[in-house]
């Protein structure tokens, strides 16, 4: 039977909401150094293997508006082939696309999917 497991995982640091060092950086560019981060703590995966980077996004406008996923693959510099998804569930986006990535993996054998959440 196929599984679905956790290989690595990252966060950025936490800092002060409004008043915070992290206050201007943009959704996307965090997301983007997560991604990397990531893909550093295994190096025996090939970024093109990733199939897809789905993100949730409670609040997907400004900064984080668009397709946020696509946007922080491209900025984590993985290839253009990989595909961006973002999920707005308003709760629980993050843990809901990590659920979806398991999915894809379980089901449709998908080698390696990247999920996680904003804000």
């Amino acid at each position: 039977m196929r599984e679905a497991v956790v290989v690595a995982s990252s966060r950025p640091p936490l800092a002060k909401s409004h008043r915070g060092s992290f206050n201007i950086t943009r959704p996307d560019d965090l997301a983007a150094h997560c991604i990397k981060d990531v893909l550093g703590k295994a190096p025996q995966l090939d970024a093109k293997e990733v199939e897809d980077v789905i993100l949730g996004c409670a609040q997907p406008n400004g900064p984080q508006g668009s397709n946020v996923a696509r946007v922080a693959l491209i900025r984590a510099g993985l290839p253009a082939s990989v595909a961006g998804t973002t999920v707005n569930r308003f709760c629980s986006s993050g843990l809901q696309t990590i659920s979806m990535a398991a999915q894809r993996v379980l089901v449709d054998k998908v080698p390696v999917m990247i999920a996680g959440g904003l804000e």
